[in-house]
């Protein structure tokens, strides 16, 4: 009677045994899975952020490469070569260099571009994802014409400038444009507000990443001369034209 209570207690061991075996690979396996991905998703750069007055580094946004001067990067946090979700820099204009580390403008200043004071002359530049939005002469002739009123005024030089209807999502703004090829030059501008001078938009399509530029009105006067800059500051950024500063 012993020996025959005893002896399934052990059968059942055994099968709990050979049980227990793929289990524990299978936790194996999850676990080196899991360390794998780890290692690869891990971030590659040190704690400390590049000095300002190191070299331009390589920074990719929507798997496009930037090489960015470290004193153009506004937050310190966003100094660091690899990949970002976004990144914001500002630069003198029209020497398109990064500020002074001294400068009340410098990286760490966030100013909202419409109000960015009268005598500073700064050009501030975001790079993000294009995402789910559409690319910018999409939207030109897509989008805007949805909300402008009917008829346009005339700018400096060529320009032409259509109002943004009350109501509409771009509603104060106005949609500038050269009238000869609208997409050789366009932005949305704010106008002034009493003190607070107006401010406009361009963006630029790299791939799969938006550059967008925000500068004040004003330089709409000399907007060719603008639209070089931008096309100067693209070049750097993109690494063609890299002058460290």
């Amino acid at each position: 009677m012993t020996a025959d209570v005893v002896y399934p207690r052990k059968t059942r061991r055994k099968r709990g045994g050979f049980l227990l075996l793929p289990f524990a690979l299978l936790i194996v396996l999850v676990l080196c899975g899991g360390s794998v991905v780890t290692y690869l998703l891990w971030p590659t750069w040190s704690g400390a952020p590049v000095a300002l007055d190191a070299p331009t580094i390589p920074i990719t946004v929507a798997g496009v490469l930037f090489e960015i001067p470290p004193r153009a990067i506004r937050a310190a946090v966003e100094r660091h070569p690899g990949p970002h979700e976004r990144i914001d820099l500002a630069f003198l204009w029209p020497s398109l260099t990064p500020p002074p580390p001294d400068d009340s403008s410098a990286p760490q200043q966030t100013w909202p571009a419409a109000k960015v004071p009268a005598n500073v002359a700064r050009l501030f530049v975001t790079i993000a994802p294009l995402g789910s939005v559409l690319p910018p002469n999409q939207r030109l002739r897509s989008i805007y014409p949805r909300y402008v009123e009917a008829t346009a005024s005339a700018g400096a030089d060529g320009l032409a400038i259509l109002p943004f209807r009350a109501g509409s999502p771009y509603q104060g703004e106005d949609l500038v444009y050269f009238s000869d090829a609208p997409e050789r030059f366009f932005a949305r501008c704010t106008r002034q507000a009493g003190i607070v001078p107006g401010s406009c938009i361009a963006d630029r399509e790299i791939g799969a990443a938006v550059v967008t530029l925000r500068f004040a009105r004003d330089w709409l006067k000399d907007w060719r001369e603008v639209s070089a800059g931008f096309d100067r500051l693209l070049a750097q950024l993109r690494g063609t034209g890299i002058s460290n500063q």
